[in-house]
């Protein structure tokens, strides 16, 4: 019973501020441009200063893991070409497979991964380190589906696409942050008092801000669209892949804060950015929205139950 409690006081207050954003919204508090301005600045500003924040606060000598690092690399690698291969072999309608595969590898990382973490140790080194390892994948990985399995319009060359997404993945905001804070960290952080306080009281908006915007942002509606393709990614999403990796990341000795960073890294809900990618680069938006939806809705189910299997067994 302690076990179960102390998995639901990590994860349920995650979701309860995601239901509240949802409640502002139904009762016409927050709008639609609430929704799209604060996830413009989530991803902008917030988000980029917290990871900044994370990485430059760390004595980043003492404690990067390479191993760790190179681990959370690894196996989002082999979750993306995974779930690509297989979903060219078996996916009949082909409009589907760009957005299907970036929904069902590419997790919200940065918001679920940070806010769990900190629930649970009040500090996210590993959680700056796993996102080393797997958000610039994130975004590489997502461009290279979205680009090759996109309904571009005719006579449009992939190579001038992927030249614009690689200029675009270098001026993403949480790349550059994550060097930022590489650099900074490197140099022992000899930001000023002032800078540092600055920082952080906008770091400290990042996670409610999301997951408040991701609440108001939800429609049920969309989760009852294309509902076998949403649930195969839920699936693959909220428990495939960390029961694959999970049980190798142990056999390599990670526990504690590293092994919620990947339970995160592996299980977490899509993240709502996947929407914008596949919108824009002329892929499937409606599954890519129900995939989101039907993740965000089930993690607090499957999150809950991971915590609760780890700490059991006594991996964190």
């Amino acid at each position: 019973m302690s076990n179960f409690l102390f998995s639901v006081n990590v994860t349920i207050p995650i979701f309860l501020v995601m239901v509240l954003g949802y409640f502002l919204r139904r009762i016409g508090m927050l709008n639609d441009n609430f929704v799209t301005i604060a996830n413009k600045f989530n991803f902008k500003v917030t988000l980029p200063f917290l990871v900044f924040k994370d990485l430059a606060s760390v004595d980043i000598m003492h404690v990067f893991d390479l191993k760790y690092v190179l681990f959370c690399a690894i196996a989002t690698s082999a979750c993306f070409w995974s779930v690509w291969g297989l979903s060219k072999i078996f996916m009949k309608d082909r409009t589907m497979i760009g957005a299907f595969t970036q929904a069902s590898f590419r997790s919200s990382a940065a918001v679920m991964g940070l806010a769990f973490i900190q629930n649970i140790y009040g500090a996210s080194a590993m959680g700056s380190l796993m996102i080393i390892g797997a958000v610039p994948l994130y975004n590489i990985y997502s461009v290279i589906v979205l680009t090759f399995e996109g309904n571009h319009p005719e006579g449009e060359r992939d190579t001038a696409k992927i030249r614009q997404a690689c200029i675009n993945i270098v001026k993403n905001p949480i790349i550059i942050a994550i060097v930022l804070g590489l650099i900074v960290a490197l140099l022992g952080n000899p930001l000023p008092t002032m800078v540092n306080k600055t920082v952080n009281t906008v770091a400290q908006m990042a996670t409610p801000l999301a997951l408040v915007a991701l609440g108001a942002g939800f429609e049920g509606k969309k989760a009852l669209t294309k509902i076998k393709p949403t649930l195969a990614a839920a699936f693959i999403k909220l428990i495939a892949q960390a029961a694959i990796f999970i049980p190798i990341a142990a056999a390599c000795g990670f526990t504690g804060e590293k092994m919620v960073a990947l339970v995160v890294m592996l299980a977490a809900p899509a993240t709502p950015s996947c929407y914008i990618m596949a919108k824009n680069m002329h892929n499937d938006g409606t599954l890519t929205a129900s995939i989101v939806v039907a993740t965000t809705l089930l993690a607090s189910v499957t999150l809950t139950a991971w915590i609760f299997i780890l700490r059991t067994v006594g991996w964190i």
